[in-house]
Order: C-alpha cells, then sequence, then structure tokens
C-alpha cells in the first residue's frame, strides 16, 4: 500500500467499509473540519470591545462565531452572544477558558492566543493564519517579542536608519502613565530626542505601515515627548494595549479620553502578517 493516502483517499477507503491508516483518516477528519482564521478572531478581538455597538469585523464573522459556538458549548457563552460579534462579553468568556486550562495575568486576558484557540477548537475547528509572538529578545535597549522585533526592523528599513526604545515590553509596574499597557507583549516607547517634527511624524507612519498602532505623544498631553506603539495583533497584548489597538482602527488616539486619531494617516491599517503579503 502507499506510505501516503489522501484525506480524501481515506474518506473514500472508509465509505467501501476498508481501513485507512491512522494518520490519513486523522488528516481526513481535519480536513473536514472548517477552519477558524487566527487572524480575524484577533483583530474582532481588539475592535469589537471598543466599538459603540455590536457592528461586526469586516471578514471576521464566520470565524468569531466557531470560537463562540466552541464557548457556548463548553457553556461559558450564552447563545444569544453566539454573534459574530467577539464583544465584552466574549472576552470574558474567552478569559474564563483561559483560566481553566491554568492561564494567569496576560496569557488569561481574553484575548486568544494560539495554543488556546486551538485547544478551544478541538473537534470543532482548526486553525488557520496562526500569529505567533515568538521568544522574548532584547533589541535597540528594550525588551519585545521576536514578532515586535522583526516589525522594528522593517519599520528601520524604510526609514533608513535605527531607532532607541525607551521602555519595551513586558514590564509590568513600569512607567505609571502607560497605564499597563507595556505590562505585556508588542508595546514600544520610541525616543524622539533630536528628530525635528516633520522626522517624528515619518517615524511614526512607517511604524503604522508595516503593523503598529503608533502616535507621537506630547508635553500637552501629558507625556515627554516621544512615540508610542502597539504592535498590532500581538497575541501577547495586555488589556490596555488590546483597547488601543481597537482605538486605532477606530480612528481615535489610544489615550483615555478616546479622542481623535492625531497621527498620520496610512491606508489600509494593515497588521504585520498583511504588510508582509503585500
Amino acid at each position: 500500500m502507499l506510505k501516503k493516502v489522501t484525506a480524501l483517499t481515506a474518506l473514500a477507503l472508509f465509505s467501501l467499509g476498508v481501513a485507512a491508516p491512522a494518520n490519513a483518516t486523522q488528516n481526513a477528519t481535519l480536513a473536514a473540519l472548517p477552519v477558524a482564521n487566527m487572524e480575524a478572531v484577533l483583530k474582532a478581538a481588539q475592535i469589537d470591545p471598543r466599538r459603540p455597538d455590536s457592528a461586526l469585523t469586516p471578514g471576521a464573522k464566520d470565524s468569531v462565531l466557531l470560537v463562540e459556538q466552541a464557548l457556548a458549548a463548553k457553556s461559558l457563552l450564552a447563545t444569544q452572544y453566539v454573534d459574530g460579534h467577539f464583544g465584552t462579553t466574549t472576552i470574558t468568556a474567552y478569559a474564563t477558558y483561559q483560566r481553566s486550562l491554568g492561564y494567569t495575568g496576560i496569557d488569561a486576558s481574553g484575548l486568544p492566543g494560539p495554543s488556546s484557540l486551538q485547544q478551544l477548537g478541538t473537534s470543532r475547528y482548526t486553525v488557520g493564519n496562526v500569529v505567533s509572538a515568538g521568544a522574548k529578545v532584547n533589541y535597540r535597549g528594550g525588551l519585545m517579542n521576536a514578532r515586535t522585533k522583526a516589525m522594528l526592523v522593517a519599520a528601520e528599513g524604510l526609514l533608513g536608519s535605527s531607532l532607541s526604545i525607551t521602555q519595551g515590553s513586558y514590564n509590568p509596574g513600569g512607567v505609571d502613565a502607560s497605564a499597563g499597557t507595556h505590562d505585556g507583549g508588542g508595546a514600544l516607547d520610541i525616543s524622539v530626542s533630536g528628530m525635528s517634527a516633520a522626522t517624528r511624524t515619518t517615524v511614526t507612519r512607517n511604524l503604522r505601515l508595516v503593523g503598529f498602532a503608533a502616535w507621537i505623544r506630547t508635553p500637552a498631553q501629558g507625556f515627554a515627548y516621544h512615540i508610542h506603539a502597539i504592535a498590532l495583533s500581538d497575541p501577547d497584548q495586555s488589556s490596555g494595549a488590546q483597547h488601543q489597538a481597537g482605538d486605532y482602527y477606530l480612528g481615535q488616539n489610544g489615550l483615555a479620553g478616546r479622542g481623535a486619531d492625531d497621527g498620520p494617516a496610512v491606508s489600509p491599517k494593515r497588521t504585520w502578517e498583511e504588510y508582509q503579503r503585500s
């Protein structure tokens, strides 16, 4: 018998009552399951809790429904909230599921990570377009994950110059004014020392182009001048960073008052993965 049997062949053999190799049967089962797009789920989990209504994130409904149906099957989400909108109730339900797996802190924020998303989907769905934060590394004077470093390197490539980090990621209890956004991954504060106003804007625009929600913070806002950047769809985001990412998508400035976005416009707003495919 051939060493490799496709999922289609396995299904055909099964219908004839002929036993197929275990791995082929497993592949056939997986092939029959729907796919939850992790990129779409993460985008909805950032944006939907910040919406003033229950509108859906474009392109995310089918994948979010798979996640919500799985949460409902575990009695963690009432069926009335199985609607494709990854709002605060779904965030709470997902956080409860994460805690049931033994996760704590940032790992139980309600933002889906690859491991919990795959475990939740067992026998219900498979996960596609997986987003991984990667290992923690030090770069340009700050701690960050490998995905954030790759994004920063790409932005520096567009700029043709290097940047300096004044506050990195995974810094619980860090700068008070940061309000917890740096507790998890994907959060950077970037020095603007010696930059002109035009250069600060150029840096911010290039950060946005590669997938950061980025803003110039100013003394008028209560900060020393710096650029604050959140890596969109980083699965290690703190709740504060998650909210800022959602606000960025919704045209806001990421501050507590949720004012209008005061940064350079880029269109479309893309994640790192979307930038790489563009």
